[in-house]
């Protein structure tokens, strides 16, 4: 494992109790951080914790509702030096002609809404400390537009648009915004895809292989560095090679 310096710094990761969000609470604490884990699941968060030993917090939060997440920073040990939005669901692989309209906004209001109410309530705390980092899990099916995912895609389009936007919109300050785009990483939640789905990701990734967690969590903890300094608003490819434009 490569050396990257998070000493001292206190990060607070969504969907931290499992997948990504879990991988790079771990990465992060063998850097030297601190760590809150935001999660809806409470028995997952205890179970994290207890795995990832006394750096690790956890606050129960759904991070599809504006005043759980107020609540939750509320209750959160401050400064947060950076934040990691990793939760997010996929929603059923199904054509847009025939998609439930109550799943396409739940996939919405959580990896949309979700990642805008997280953005919305601790930028403004950290230009006030005058530093900080944020990183936001979208995914190659934002830039690709994978067929019978067309929530998740367009959900994650919009988490790319988004982090552009703020990270213009800070670029005097000293916090940082950018987000990552992986390919298919198989964590729990390719339990919501259909092995057909499946398939054909990974038939989209040169590599032949699907991406590692740690590997995700070592790019989304060198972005929550001091090293990241002049990258703001960018979109980090970890693709194995599906992304090369």
């Amino acid at each position: 494992m490569n050396q990257l310096d998070l000493r001292d710094r206190h990060a607070v990761i969504t969907g931290g109790a499992a997948g990504l969000g879990l991988a790079i609470a771990q990465r992060m604490i063998a850097s030297g951080a601190s760590v809150t884990l935001w999660d809806r699941d409470r028995a997952a968060m205890d179970a994290a914790c207890a795995l990832l030993g006394p750096q690790a917090r956890a606050v129960q939060v759904d991070v599809a509702r504006h005043d759980s997440v107020v609540a939750a920073l509320a209750q959160t040990v401050q400064p947060i030096h950076a934040l990691v939005n990793s939760a997010g669901i996929t929603g059923p692989n199904t054509p847009l002609c025939n998609y439930p309209v109550d799943d396409w906004q739940q996939v919405m209001q959580v990896n949309l809404n979700g990642t805008f109410y997280c953005c919305r309530e601790v930028a403004g705390l950290m230009q006030k400390q005058g530093w900080g980092r944020i990183v936001n899990i979208a995914s190659v099916a934002g830039k690709d537009g994978n067929p019978n995912a067309s929530a998740y895609s367009a959900s994650k389009a919009a988490v790319i648009a988004l982090t552009k936007s703020l990270g213009k919109e800070l670029a005097q300050t000293g916090v940082r915004i950018n987000c990552v785009t992986p390919a298919a990483v198989k964590t729990a939640i390719f339990d919501q895809m259909t092995p057909a789905h499946i398939e054909f990701m990974l038939s989209k990734i040169p590599m032949g292989r699907f991406g590692l967690p740690e590997e995700i969590a070592a790019l989304v903890s060198w972005l929550c560095t001091d090293d990241c300094s002049f990258s703001t608003g960018a979109v980090f490819d970890l693709s194995g090679g599906r992304s090369t434009y």
